[in-house]
């Protein structure tokens, strides 16, 4: 097995399960569906993707991502996203969200 960082082949950089029964679960999915983040590692963390903030049963306050498409449009531009942002992770405090530091969709082509 080669190293992902020596290897030409991407195939674990995400997949699509086109049976899944919650398939589509986010609009706005412009590239190829990544399912590979289906649970997104940046739910404890601070991240630029679009959230609201609830507070559970038990009184604790969480994130509500179901707005961001981020970890999953294309395939190896959400793997590339969740790896910047997992390089330097700093926990969520549970604050609302700065709608200044939302990411802004991004045009450029890279699959």
């Amino acid at each position: 097995m080669e190293p992902k960082d020596t290897t030409n082949n991407e195939a674990f950089k995400g997949f699509s399960n086109s049976n899944c029964p919650f398939m589509p679960c986010h609009k706005g999915v412009e590239r190829e569906f990544n399912c590979l983040f289906c649970y997104c590692p940046l739910i404890a963390y601070e991240c630029p993707g679009p959230y609201q903030v609830f507070t559970d049963g038990n009184g604790l306050r969480r994130k509500d991502c179901s707005a961001c498409t981020l970890p999953h449009n294309g395939y190896r531009r959400s793997w590339n996203f969740i790896q910047r942002w997992l390089e330097r992770p700093k926990i969520w405090d549970g604050h609302d969200q700065d709608p200044r530091r939302l990411k802004q969709p991004n045009t450029e082509s890279d699959g």
